[in-house]
This record gives structure tokens, C-alpha cells and sequence, in this order.
């Protein structure tokens, strides 16, 4: 499946922007989608993820973003968003959306999934 990430921006601290990851090619329905974020010099790490449709749509958050990020999804489009807000300038990096149909336990590792959009950067000034 093609992934194409979007919404990505400048904004100040305490603000918000919602990420969209649309894809083409087959349904996300079935499969857990995440969103990991990369920043300058650091590793790859994860932020949200939410369950395949028809499972119940169980979330899941990285501690850093819990209370603040939001992700959702809407199959009618194809599409998964990553709501977030109360930005901090720790949350400045590339953000990339990926699927992935391996089971839920694994969500959280970034090497499981088989599906990466192309990345969108997230600039938070302080």
C-alpha cells in the first residue's frame, strides 16, 4: 500500500496541527497503522498506533504524547490522522505514518511494520 503523509508545518509551542496519512492502492482497513516521529540526530521512535478495523480500534501511545496526541481513522477515506496538541518543541521531527498487519503486541516496533509513507516535518518554536 502507498502512504502519503501530510499536514506537517510550523506552529508555536501550545499549538496544535493534525497529520493525515491517505493511502492508494488497498484499503487500510485491514491493517494497524502507526505514526513514528524521527528527530535531528536520534533515533526512530514510536508515537501512536491504532488497531485494524473491526477489532475494536484500540489505541496506543508513546508516554511522551499521551493526553495530548490523538489518532484516529476514517476508512470512507482511506485515511489516518494524528491529532496533536499542546506542542512542545520537543515534539520538532520528521513524523511518518506506517501500516502494518502483524499483531497488536508489536505495534510499538518500528522494524514490524512493512508500509512507511514518505514523512512530513514538524516544527515546534518555542
Amino acid at each position: 500500500v502507498q502512504l502519503q503523509a501530510s499536514g506537517g508545518g510550523l506552529v508555536q509551542a501550545g499549538g496544535s496541527l493534525r497529520l493525515s496519512c491517505t493511502a492508494s492502492g488497498r484499503s487500510l482497513r485491514n491493517f494497524h497503522m502507526g505514526w513514528f516521529r524521527q528527530a535531528p540526530g536520534k533515533e526512530r521512535e514510536f508515537v501512536a498506533a491504532i488497531m485494524r478495523s473491526g477489532t475494536g480500534s484500540s489505541t496506543r501511545y508513546a508516554d511522551s504524547v499521551k493526553d495530548r496526541f490523538s489518532i484516529s481513522r476514517d476508512n470512507a477515506k482511506n485515511t489516518v490522522y494524528l491529532q496533536m496538541n499542546n506542542l512542545k518543541a520537543e515534539d520538532t521531527a520528521v513524523y511518518y505514518c506506517a501500516g502494518t498487519q502483524i499483531v497488536w503486541a508489536y505495534v510499538e516496533d518500528a522494524r514490524r511494520y512493512t508500509d512507511w509513507g514518505q514523512g512530513t516535518l514538524v516544527t515546534v518554536s518555542s
